[in-house]
């Protein structure tokens, strides 16, 4: 079943159920109302009758007249002695004749049912000093009132009908309308499945909810980050593809030159040799990073821990400068800055940081380490041939070289800086560049502390 047609039923259900509860209050009540003004017309004309002399003095209550002021077409009055009998009566309607006198000390009121109709009666004592010689009662068909509730059943009846068929186109009109974005979105994905081609949804001029409008955006935030995601991985490929070629290209010529002329020729052999490693080892490199890069793509690659940072920086630094022989100068504010974090992977962001700086510079290399409100800052500074500030945007990119030939000739692949772009994002890091030509580069790397 369609959420609009669930919707529409459960709508008119719950409306129906509200108008049966609505239509039963309002009879019940209207029947309250009504037999409480009837039971106070009967006791006024009790009241009014009581202040009759001669029924308040007890002579004659057997006069024919006494009782014919106070008749009324849909009444019978009657006035009974303590042995059950009639000694005054007035009316004419014969369902109430048939009534049977019963005489009663003590004021009553009530209501009783016979062939059909409601009467309402009031019996109400009369005294002659401190003793009750006899019964005054009105009784009070209530045909007309009931006349009245039929005719509010039927209204009830007509109107509620002519509400629940209104509820009916209405709540369809709206749910039609409610639920447009919605088949539109799954029109949009249906279309995106058969062609393979990423669509967003256009917001029309119509209003609509701000939460349907919100869905919708979200849907379109989504397929633009798909499309870019998309694009990217379509450029990575084919960047991958230019950066694989190469190597593939020089080790397949050098393979041919052996093949044919190599064999016999021992400089053309070695060159050979020499180039097919080089070009190996450069392959190699490149599908680790590669490998890497993917690996980094998933959520859960960092395995979060508490860890010195300064130890780290001090260790590493010490193993670069006895690898490449270049000093690198540790400054650390205090002798323990802690944070979580995966170990592992910083020491790999500050590999690729470092590896850069000493590829492209000459001079000491500078690390500063503080701790400024639970804020951890790592700053990597090199005095080298620095980075053009129209190249600093694109710094983090996938295969992208600030110069292409440097970065051969130093081995580079353009997967370095992605891979510590990637690091910083999993930790929820910030980095910034600052890049002169000919003076240097300083890269700014901060990470919330947050400790266990």
């Amino acid at each position: 079943m369609t959420l609009r047609k669930r919707f529409t039923l459960f709508t008119i259900f719950w409306f129906i159920f509200i108008l049966i509860l609505f239509n039963i209050f309002v009879y019940f009540y209207v029947i309250k109302i009504t037999t409480e003004s009837e039971e106070e017309v009967i006791a006024n004309k009790v009241t009014l009758m009581l202040e009759n002399p001669r029924i308040q003095s007890s002579r004659g209550l057997n006069t024919p007249e006494l009782l014919n002021e106070y008749y009324n077409v849909n009444e019978m009055i009657r006035i009974i002695v303590p042995n059950n009998r009639v000694v005054n009566i007035t009316g004419s309607d014969p369902l109430l004749l048939q009534l049977p006198a019963a005489f009663e000390a003590q004021h009553t009121t009530g209501k009783i049912m016979k062939g059909g109709e409601r009467i309402l009666y009031m019996r109400v004592p009369l005294y002659e000093g401190n003793r009750v010689i006899a019964m005054l009662e009105i009784n009070r068909i209530l045909d007309e009132l009931d006349n009245y509730l039929q005719v509010l059943v039927a209204a009830l009846s007509i109107t509620s009908g002519g509400a629940i068929l209104f509820a009916i186109f209405g709540t369809y009109w709206f749910t039609s309308r409610l639920t447009a974005p919605i088949q539109q979105m799954v029109n949009t994905m249906r279309e995106i499945d058969r062609s393979g081609k990423l669509r967003q949804i256009e917001l029309s001029n119509r209003e609509e909810s701000a939460e349907l409008l919100q869905l919708v955006r979200a849907f379109n935030q989504m397929i633009g980050r798909l499309d870019r995601t998309f694009a990217k991985q379509k450029q990575f490929v084919a960047d991958a593809s230019h950066e694989l070629k190469t190597p593939l290209t020089v080790i397949s010529s050098y393979a041919g030159m052996l093949k044919r002329w190599g064999r016999d020729d021992e400089s053309l052999r070695d060159e050979a040799i020499e180039a097919i490693d080089k070009e190996a080892n450069r392959l190699q490199n490149l599908t680790k990073s590669m490998l890497m890069l993917a690996e980094a793509e998933q959520e859960d690659w960092l395995k979060l821990e508490l860890f010195d940072v300064v130890q780290v920086v001090d260790e590493l630094s010490t193993m670069l400068q006895t690898t490449f022989g270049r000093p690198i100068r540790v400054k650390a504010f205090s002798k323990v800055v802690k944070m979580v974090g995966d170990k592992d992977k910083i020491r790999q962001l500050l590999v690729i940081l470092l590896d850069n700086a000493i590829k492209y510079s000459k001079d000491p290399i500078d690390v500063t380490v503080t701790l400024v409100r639970n804020i951890v800052k790592i700053e990597v500074k090199d005095k080298g041939m620095g980075i053009p500030e129209n190249e600093i945007p694109h710094l983090f990119e996938r295969f992208y070289r600030v110069d292409g030939a440097r970065s051969r000739a130093t081995g580079g692949v353009g997967l370095g800086l992605s891979i510590a772009k990637r690091i910083i994002d999993l930790h929820e890091g910030k980095v910034d560049v600052f890049s002169l030509p000919d003076l240097g580069t300083t890269i700014t790397l901060q990470f919330k502390q947050r400790k266990q």
